[in-house]
């Protein structure tokens, strides 16, 4: 018994020796460790040229604990130990120093807009505990490292709005734990790695903005879990992928400004799509049915393609739809009377350059949020309806090259109307068929205008004085009607005004000298009118003037010779000496 107790007591003796000799180099580890993480912090800081505000200064403390710094947070369960370096948006200039990989327990890096140049330090990729990185908005150029790669729990890499070129690293495609890689707005080249369809958990990818060519990976539709799908603005070239039907949990599908030819395929089995945008491509066909039986679809983008054939009436069981935009493609056919009521949550239609006709549905003002119509460059045809006057968030109205009448003076109460869109900030009616008067509501409509575009009619009588309500009215055009009488003075008092074009008609008289207060003028085309007297001489006070039209009227160059007609090009170095001598 007395043996036992001596081994047992020889035993605790070495174990106690044994933990002592782990605790004192557990311990020197650790302040060895606790100096890297130190001397890494410190070496990034040496490369930062610019840190304005005293972004850094807490890291010339020395008797503050790195761990306290500014933008670092360190380990609970190793204290000395450097998890996180969050330093966004403190406008830092440098290089980002290849030290950093020194910080071994590092799992978030974000150093997002800020200044930073350079390349991406190859020895990020040494960290394997990383799991965050966002280096986006900088100025950061040279390639993507391909040993990014190695950082085998990585779960978001963002590198948006630099200068990195090369191609994407393929090695990227081990990351299999990514879930957001987003490299918009680089200078990327090259195709997409096919292999990056084989990351079952991303969740978004974004491509936007590079130079990134070739077909779209089939294998993309292999990602069961993707949510966001953007590589707008590339040069992209094929079909789209069938096989991006798989994606059922998809809900935004952002192809934007491609090469992509054929047909548009029918995506039929993705619940959640709630954004399409396929525009300024060179698809062709017809849009497919199927897309009315996506009952999440709010936003619709499929113009400057080439697709041809009716819009499907499916298209219209689509309650949730907010934006349809099918602008500059060759269908046809009318719009639904009921479209209104159909599609109650409608904010933007945009449909010109088109080959639509029919009459413009009245029920569009059941669409009650509606704040963009635009159905320029079509056939439509009949009067413009007075219930538009109902779309009290109505921002553009832009109706022009059409078919559209006016033959008596009720057809021109819309006009009346669109007095309750308060809102309103364009009305283009040019290349229509519009006859008589304008009414002196004109003057009431919104006093947020800005565009008023009436030209190429068959518009009569004069220029309704009532104008000059319309206080912050930019550009003015009733060029190529039937309009008489004179000018009215109160359009001197549209101070705001830019460009006035009221050429090919048959206005008279003098030209107001309040003109002369005009003074963000660019443009002024007053031409083939029957204008006379004298050009006032306060025209000259048109500082930022570029055109100035006045041809084909009888204006003199003075009162003292009113029959001498002006030579224009003389008249046009004496406003220009006159302005000259103003400035200086």
């Amino acid at each position: 018994m007395e043996g036992f107790f001596h081994a047992l007591f020889f035993l605790i003796i070495q174990l106690y020796v044994i933990f002592t000799a782990w605790c004192t180099a557990t311990a020197a580890a650790g302040i060895k460790q606790a100096a890297s993480d130190r001397a890494a912090l410190l070496s990034f800081k040496s490369l930062v040229d610019d840190a304005p505000f005293g972004a850094l200064s807490s890291w010339n403390n020395s008797s503050l604990h790195y761990c306290r710094w500014r933008g670092v947070s360190c380990s609970r369960c190793h204290p000395d130990r450097v998890t996180a370096l969050d330093l966004k948006s403190l406008r830092l200039a440098g290089f980002v120093s290849p030290a950093i990989a020194n910080l071994t327990f590092l799992r978030r890096i974000d150093l997002s807009d800020n200044k930073l140049g350079g390349r991406i330090p190859e020895e990020l990729g040494s960290l394997r505990r990383l799991r965050y990185l966002n280096l986006s908005v900088n100025s950061l150029h040279g390639t993507i490292p391909s040993s990014l790669g190695n950082c085998s729990n990585l779960q978001l890499l963002n590198l948006r709005d630099n200068k990195l070129d090369g191609e994407i690293p393929p090695t990227l495609s081990s990351l299999s734990g990514l879930r957001e890689l987003i490299l918009r707005q680089n200078m990327l080249q090259g195709t997409i790695p096919d292999s990056l369809g084989n990351l079952s958990s991303l969740l978004l990818i974004d491509l936007d903005k590079n130079n990134l060519s070739g077909a779209m990976p089939p294998s993309f539709g292999s990602l069961p879990s993707l949510n966001i799908l953007e590589i707008q603005d590339n040069s992209l070239t094929g079909t789209i992928p069938p096989t991006l039907t798989n994606l059922s949990s998809l809900n935004m599908l952002l192809l934007r400004g491609n090469n992509l030819h054929g047909e548009i395929p029918p995506f039929a089995e993705l619940p959640f799509l709630s954004y399409l945008d396929c525009s300024r491509n060179y698809l062709s066909g017809m849009i497919p049915k199927s897309l009315g039986r996506l009952s999440s679809l709010e936003i619709i983008i499929l113009g400057m393609n080439n697709l041809t054939g009716e819009i499907p009436s499916s298209l219209y069981n689509l309650s949730s739809l907010k934006g349809l935009e099918l602008i500059y493609n060759q269908l046809e056919g009318t719009l639904p009377s009921n479209i209104g009521n159909a599609l109650p949550n409608l904010q933007v239609l945009r449909m010109y350059d088109n080959q639509l006709g029919g009459q413009i549905p009245a029920s569009l003002s059941n669409a009650s949020e509606l704040y963009d119509l635009e159905l320029s460059l079509n056939a439509f045809h009949g009067t413009i309806p007075q219930s538009l006057g109902a779309l009290q968030s109505l921002l553009r109205l832009i109706l022009a090259l059409n078919q559209l009448e006016a033959r008596k003076p009720s057809d021109w109460s819309f006009i009346t109307a669109l007095t309750n869109c308060t809102s309103l900030q364009v009305l283009d009616l040019r290349y229509n068929r519009l006859q008589g008067m304008l009414p002196k509501s004109l003057g009431n409509l919104s006093t947020s205008l800005n565009d008023l575009v009436l030209n190429s009619n068959q518009i009569s009588g004069i220029i309704p004085t009532e104008i000059e309500k319309l206080i912050n009215l930019t550009i003015l055009e009733v060029s190529g009607n039937d309009l008489r009488g004179t000018i009215p003075v109160e359009i001197g008092h549209l101070r705001q005004l830019q460009l006035l074009r009221l050429s090919n008609n048959m206005l008279s008289g003098e030209i107001p000298p309040t003109w002369g207060n005009l003074t963000r003028m660019y443009e002024l085309d007053l031409g083939s009118n029957e204008f006379e007297g004298a050009i006032p001489p306060t025209l000259s006070k048109l500082l930022t003037l570029e055109l100035l039209d006045l041809s084909n009227n009888s204006l003199s160059c003075s009162n003292e010779s009113p029959y001498e007609r002006c030579d224009m090009t003389k008249v046009s170095k004496e406003l220009s000496a006159a302005r000259e001598r103003l400035l200086s």
